[in-house]
């Protein structure tokens, strides 16, 4: 897992019916953006040092944005 200062941490819930978490990558403890992140969450506005779990993903939505399309 590898992320960029923006890019959004989203957890998803291993519980039937509850609600996934997301929030914004804020900080970042290794240059190659490995885990653990600084994370502010969207649902409570605080920051918290996370090290995301197997049922944890970054989407990348700046980067992919500004990537060129080929074709």
């Amino acid at each position: 897992m590898h992320a960029h200062l923006g890019d959004r941490l989203v957890v998803e819930s291993p519980a039937t019916g509850a609600t996934r978490r997301d929030g914004e990558i804020v900080g970042l403890h290794h240059a190659d953006g490995t885990p653990p992140y600084d994370v502010r969450w969207s649902d409570t506005d605080r920051v918290t040092l996370v090290y995301p779990g197997p049922d944890a993903h970054v989407q990348h939505l700046e980067h992919e944005a500004a990537a060129p399309h080929s074709g």
